[in-house]
């Protein structure tokens, strides 16, 4: 695999994943600062083309804007997309980059790396059984005083956490197909969603809350009980496990894996409208 971006999320974890196996093989690193590359222990190509040429699969760790800009150019030269979240800046380039993706005919998955562990798994699995018709998702955090990301800093939990969220709702309770929201992107931020079985629920996402931790879990609510996931709980196997999960979808060139560009797109258009009703 290919892995584009080289800041302290692709040094900590992406490449170390990567490179480790036993699914996957780091072929290479491209990233507008070289430098940083370098420090990743493969190698390093001055032009992304040449990092096409040399993977099979792509992986993205850079900020929304480049990603929706340069998955363009990998889904075109055929590779299969590993994706962070949110899948671009606005809906417009996440509309542009799904749609590339389709007439490539290529492999996506995105990072939502709650979906990924043994204990969310599980925790859906129940959740089916108690027949939910409400649940309520808390993410927390005083990241926005210490993080040196700029489009973390500008939008706020809403887009970084809100995929997150709104995701293991959507996953919990059924496809959500409306949103309401009030607060502030660099405060905190209600979501209302309405989700097409029925069943109603509620997420509360923060940024810049003064904790000394952080916290996120999920909670459903059914006519045959509660299901509670602590977010604390995901377990370290997480990325190994979307690493070979994501390995299978390209061996498999499985085109329908129910965590691809159009599931991001669902969650990029539920997170515009959420958006455009805080300011």
């Amino acid at each position: 695999m290919g892995l584009v971006g080289a800041g302290p999320w692709a040094q900590a974890v992406h490449a170390p994943t990567l490179a480790r196996g036993p699914h996957t093989r780091l072929a290479g690193v491209w990233a507008r600062r070289p430098r940083a590359a370098a420090r990743l222990g493969a190698p390093v190509y001055e032009r992304i083309e040449e990092l096409f040429d040399a993977c099979e699969a792509v992986a993205f760790c850079v900020p929304p804007a480049v990603q929706a800009e340069l998955a363009v150019q990998a889904a075109k030269a055929g590779k299969a997309l590993l994706l962070e979240k949110p899948l671009a800046a606005d809906l417009d380039s996440a509309r542009r980059l799904a749609a590339a993706i389709a007439t490539a005919g290529v492999p996506s998955q995105m990072v939502l790396t709650f979906r990924y562990s043994a204990a969310t798994r599980a925790f859906l699995d129940k959740a089916r059984v108690i027949e939910p018709f409400g649940g309520h998702a808390v993410n927390v955090s005083g990241a926005l005083h210490t993080i040196e990301s700029p489009w973390r800093r500008e939008r706020g939990a809403i887009l970084d956490v809100g995929p997150h969220m709104i995701d293991m709702l959507d996953a919990a309770l059924g496809r959500v197909v409306a949103v309401r929201a009030h607060g502030h992107p660099l405060g905190w931020v209600g979501l209302l969603l309405d989700h097409e079985t029925g069943a109603v629920s509620e997420a509360s996402l923060s940024m810049a809350a003064q904790v000394d931790r952080g916290s996120s879990h999920v909670a459903v609510f059914g006519r045959h009980g509660t299901e509670t996931l602590d977010g604390g709980n995901l377990g370290y196997d997480v990325f190994p496990e979307m690493v070979a999960d994501f390995a299978a979808t390209v061996r498999t060139h499985r085109l329908d894996h129910p965590l691809n560009a159009w599931h991001g797109l669902h969650l990029q258009e539920l997170i515009t409208s959420a958006e455009a009703q805080l300011t």
